[in-house]
């Protein structure tokens, strides 16, 4: 005959007992370990498979509990459930559940700084890794950064993208791409459903077309047959010697103005007259060489000068640093065109070179490009190309140089004036110019005479 309820409160309480376990009835024991820890234990048979279930510490389930919960895994027995199966599935709903709780919790702005410290190694450099969490930063999460991006919908990144999406189209573009980066990955994470093709293709729609803005979105570039006179009225303002020198040699080399910001001493090869970067500040990630016309390489010849002369220094091994030894900034270019009251911009220069390249010589399309450091041909073709062309590059520089200092003449049309503004000062003390900027200029054109 079966023996229930064989054990007492006081029983089971007892300090006495050895380890053990103790049958209370219809397979409950008390097991007592080694250590003196007591907890329930559930003993049954299903299907001819001996189990046994845990059912909590004694601290926690007193005796009156712990056959209420052996009674709960009686009654599934006689329905044919297997009460530990049971109680694991369980576990996994709760969570299930309280994983969708966390991810509930997972803001936009989460997930967009989770992917860009995930994704920390495959930038190709830090002023990329910077861009791509600052344009989210400054559209995106005022907009729907704080919200858990399980509820972000085509509502709010519609509203986020409209007021950019035919004036700044490809500001807008990469804001697109990025956001919708950011929900694919934290869909991957679980923390949202996926949003496929249609979903995004709606957004667009939603938007309307752009095509004609993105167009239109160009960098504005100097006509290549007044590049000369641009320089030399450069030459005569007012803003420091080391920011002339460094817009000059941005142009001579059709260098991107980041690349001649970051220009460091270590970088130029004065035997071989070469400018080498490395991959880690090129756009396209691979290393750039630029051969040096014979004014380029006097630039630096006058950049040095300044250096030796104290009055540019940089611990940074900066060919052209501003006056706290650091990079020039970004706008320093722009600002110094604005206050000459020139549309052009720098990286309008560029597309200067190449215009001049096609239209005024007869050099090929793949060493103009390479030139500009641009990727020539698809992946097969870059595999059986083995060369830079560089020495058959430094005659092109040579020419540019050329044409540029002969044609030195040409009238600049100007911005108009608006009334009632003023750009700033040539004289501000700002990163660009400096305080003492006029007398570096005079300092640095007697050195230029000796």
């Amino acid at each position: 005959m079966t023996r229930r309820s064989v054990l007492t409160d006081s029983a089971v309480r007892s300090k006495n007992k050895q380890p053990g376990y103790y049958l209370d009835g219809n397979g409950l024991y008390l097991q007592v370990s080694k250590a003196g820890s007591r907890s329930w234990i559930f003993r049954y048979t299903l299907h001819g498979k001996s189990r046994e279930m845990g059912l909590g510490s004694l601290d926690t389930f007193g005796l009156a509990q712990a056959r209420e919960r052996a009674q709960r895994a009686r009654q599934l027995l006689a329905d044919g459930i297997d009460p530990i199966d049971k109680r694991n599935e369980e576990h996994r709903t709760i969570a299930a559940h309280r994983t969708a709780e966390r991810a509930r919790q997972k803001t936009f702005a989460d997930c967009a700084r989770e992917y860009h410290e995930a994704s920390s190694g495959e930038w190709k450099n830090a002023k990329h890794a910077a861009q791509w969490i600052n344009t989210l930063t400054q559209y995106a999460f005022p907009k729907f950064g704080r919200m858990p991006v399980d509820e972000v919908g085509k509502a709010q990144i519609v509203s986020t993208l409209a007021p950019l999406w035919k004036t700044k189209a490809e500001t807008a573009s990469r804001l697109f791409q990025r956001i919708r980066t950011v929900i694919n990955f934290a869909a991957a994470r679980d923390y949202t459903g996926g949003k496929d093709a249609e979903f995004w293709e709606q957004v667009k729609m939603a938007l309307g077309p752009n095509e004609r803005a993105r167009k239109v979105e160009h960098h504005n570039s100097c006509p290549y047959p007044l590049v000369g006179s641009v320089l030399k009225e450069v030459a005569a303002g007012p803003s420091s010697a080391i920011v002339k020198l460094a817009l000059e040699f941005t142009v001579l080399t059709a260098a991107r103005s980041g690349e001649t910001r970051g220009a460091l001493w270590s970088e130029i090869d004065r035997d071989g007259r070469c400018w080498n970067i490395p991959e880690e500040r090129m756009k396209a990630g691979r290393r750039h060489s630029v051969p040096l016309s014979a004014r380029a390489a006097q630039i630096l010849l006058e950049a040095k000068q300044l250096r030796d002369a104290g009055l540019v220094t940089s611990e940074l091994g900066l060919i052209f640093p501003n006056t706290r030894g650091l990079p020039l900034s970004d706008m320093v270019f722009t600002q110094l065109l604005r206050r000459m009251r020139l549309e052009y911009t720098m990286h309008g220069f560029r597309a200067s070179f190449r215009t001049w390249g096609s239209e005024q010589t007869r050099y090929e399309h793949e060493m103009l490009e390479f030139a500009l450091a641009h990727t020539v041909g698809d992946q097969t073709v870059r595999a059986y190309m083995r060369t830079d062309m560089l020495e058959k590059r430094r005659q092109l520089m040579e020419d540019w140089s050329a044409f540029v200092t002969l044609n030195s003449s040409g009238f600049l049309p100007r911005i108009a004036e608006k009334t009632g503004e003023t750009g700033p000062s040539d004289h501000e003390n700002t990163p660009e110019t400096g305080e003492n900027a006029p007398e570096n200029a005079r300092k640095a054109a007697r050195l230029k005479q000796n």
